[in-house]
């Protein structure tokens, strides 16, 4: 976590440098945009090598575990991948076996709130967000996003539901983020991705929201994870592999990323340099070489109990989980 830069704040985009500071902001929303904002002269730099140092360190290191892989089914790599894996062993691999997935209030509201954020962010006119809710509601439901099934056969109380909590999670974003100005290049839910290994291995995700951009070699965006529940470890790991993408992809890396608590109005800014990367890549080789190992079964998975042990399909069957539980 950094410390707010030192007055006069600047806008996380270099073309609005000079733009006053919006005296309409409450508190929350003022710490938000100081949080997010540096002076372009504190922006690190990085030199041409850099992307060859991560690749060469990437693919040196997964190159014995990618000849079990081919270009027609490359291994997709996202940051719940690596979260689940780096998590309960024994848990990701039984999601894995059986990727179904039974959809719930609980579970589609998120999405439902990410979505109408999106909305809002990019609307020319405003929006109340239950405008904004019923609106992303009538999209996800018409589109081929995994809750769609559910959104069109849930009853009206079940709907109803994840609407209300939806409205709720827009309210908490609109209480803590100031209006976002078009001269900080907002972009929401933009894809990054790097193929390794000539494809056979690819580094993907998408990210809630970017700020700013690139100015040459130094380091001017900001991308930002939007959080609708309460903070876990992996989060910060999750920022740190965006960066690590954005930097294979571009060549230069955020200057820092974010994680956006919602609910408690709380923002985590990590800065981003060389060293973070290199460690974001050790994580990523690490949880490749799990992942390959757990599904060729050539290891035991571990079972590390935590919260999310009660939403765990091996509950039943596993005394860890049912222990760690118990004690809590």
């Amino acid at each position: 976590m950094t410390d707010p830069p030192q007055e006069p704040p600047r806008d996380p985009s270099p073309d609005a440098a000079t733009e006053p500071r919006d005296d309409a902001l409450n508190p929350a929303q003022r710490e938000t945009l100081d949080r997010l904002t540096a002076p372009r002269d504190t922006w690190p730099e990085y030199d041409q090598g850099l992307r060859r140092r991560l690749r060469e360190h990437l693919e040196g290191d997964l190159s014995e575990v990618a000849v079990a892989l081919s270009t027609d089914r490359p291994m997709r790599v996202s940051k719940h991948a690596l979260a689940g894996v780096h998590g309960c062993e024994a848990r990701w691999l039984a999601d894995d076996d059986d990727p179904s997935f039974e959809a719930s209030p609980a579970t589609v509201r998120g999405s439902v709130a990410h979505k109408a954020i999106e909305l809002g962010i990019n609307r020319r006119e405003p929006a109340a967000p239950a405008e904004l809710v019923d609106i992303a509601l009538d999209r996800l439901t018409e589109s081929d996003a995994w809750m769609a099934d559910w959104l069109r056969t849930c009853d009206e109380d079940d709907r109803a539901e994840v609407r209300a909590a939806a409205i709720a999670k827009v309210q908490s974003f609109e209480d803590v983020w100031p209006p976002l100005k078009p001269a900080w290049r907002p972009v929401t839910e933009l894809p990054v991705r790097a193929d390794l290994l000539g494809g056979r291995i690819v580094l993907a995700g998408r990210v809630d929201l970017g700020l700013g951009r690139p100015d040459g070699g130094r380091a001017g965006r900001v991308v930002v994870d939007f959080k609708t529940g309460g903070f876990a470890v992996h989060h910060r790991d999750d920022g740190r592999f965006y960066a690590l993408v954005e930097a294979l992809r571009i060549g230069v890396p955020p200057r820092a990323v974010a994680t956006s608590y919602l609910d408690s109005g709380a923002i985590h800014v990590d800065p981003v340099d060389e060293d973070v990367l290199h460690a974001a890549a050790a994580r990523v080789v690490d949880g490749v070489t799990r992942i390959v190992a757990l599904r060729e079964r050539q290891l035991e998975p571990e079972r590390r109990p935590s919260a999310v042990c009660r939403w765990c399909r091996l509950l039943d069957t596993c005394d860890v989980g049912r222990a760690h539980l118990a004690d809590a």
